[in-house]
């Protein structure tokens, strides 16, 4: 009974992600947006460096289905708590007079939220670092040199129009040789969209047959096929992988800024506006 109320806590992060599959999100612009943590000194601990009991009122949380990731100083003598839900990251925090928790946001007397660094730190680095690490893993299918000087992972459903606008939107700084764009084929939308990203997979030519089906989007694109056991296995797979990276739709892509860090694109975006992304002249 109690999942149900940790779900209305946070039903607005899903209706974000979801009214948001246009823009980009990644970890330095969230903490600009907040003003970033201009709180030095609060430091978040990993999960391994926790070594007392947790609180009731946490244990209560996990016991609702949330994850625990570690623990972070909040000023006032406040305690944070590192915790996701569905790969969406959640902050409680507990006074050092209370067994109560709070979740939400810690707010500055400027208006300004605090402890997001924090919060990234030991939630979302570590889930985009590992999706990354998967996507690396499976069988994609890339388009570019392999000398490209960036990488972005995408997933593309067949049936996806957005996923269509984003190949679009790429052909330039694949042809220039900036951009490899690795394709993680997913069959979400509709039995449909399964059977046609068979096609691509099963084909000799997967890039090509890629290729082909994205230039005849408007018109069906690929002729849909009955999925072999091997296709149907890597489907499932890249459909789990795309849940365990808390995407909510497709296109949703992936890539390492300047600095090295994995960020996430989410939707389709312009040339111009991947360029800028990317740092491509």
């Amino acid at each position: 009974m109690k999942r149900p109320f940790m779900k209305k806590i946070i039903y607005s992060t899903y209706c974000l992600a979801v009214v948001g599959l246009f823009g980009l999100i990644t970890l330095p612009a969230l903490a600009e947006e907040t003003g970033g943590d201009s709180l030095e000194g609060h430091q978040a601990i990993s999960t391994a460096d926790t070594g007392t009991p947790l609180p009731a009122s946490i244990t209560a949380l996990l016991d609702q289905g949330l994850k625990f990731h570690g623990t972070f100083n909040a000023p006032g003598d406040i305690q944070g708590y590192a915790l996701s839900y569905d790969n969406e990251p959640v902050a409680a925090y507990i006074p050092s007079t209370s067994d109560h928790a709070i979740i939400g946001t810690l707010i500055d007397p400027q208006g300004n939220a605090v402890m997001e660094n924090q919060l990234q730190a030991l939630v979302l680095e570590p889930m985009l670092e590992a999706t990354w690490s998967a996507f690396e893993d499976t069988r994609f299918i890339p388009e570019g040199s392999d000398s490209a000087s960036h990488i972005v992972y995408t997933l593309t459903d067949p049936n996806c129009p957005y996923c269509n606008a984003l190949w679009k939107s790429s052909r330039s700084l694949i042809d220039q040789g900036e951009l490899q764009l690795r394709h993680v084929l997913v069959g979400v939308l509709s039995e449909d969209s399964l059977r046609k990203a068979a096609a691509i997979l099963e084909s000799n030519d997967p890039t090509k047959a890629l290729e082909t089906h994205e230039l005849n989007f408007r018109n069906g694109g690929i002729s849909p096929v009955v999925p072999s056991e091997e296709s149907r296995a890597l489907l499932r797979r890249h459909a789990q992988l795309m849940r365990e990276a808390g995407a909510t739709g497709t296109p949703t892509s992936y890539y390492r800024d300047e600095e090295g860090n994995v960020q996430r694109i989410n939707g389709a975006v312009s040339t111009d506006r991947l360029r800028d992304i990317l740092g491509v002249e």
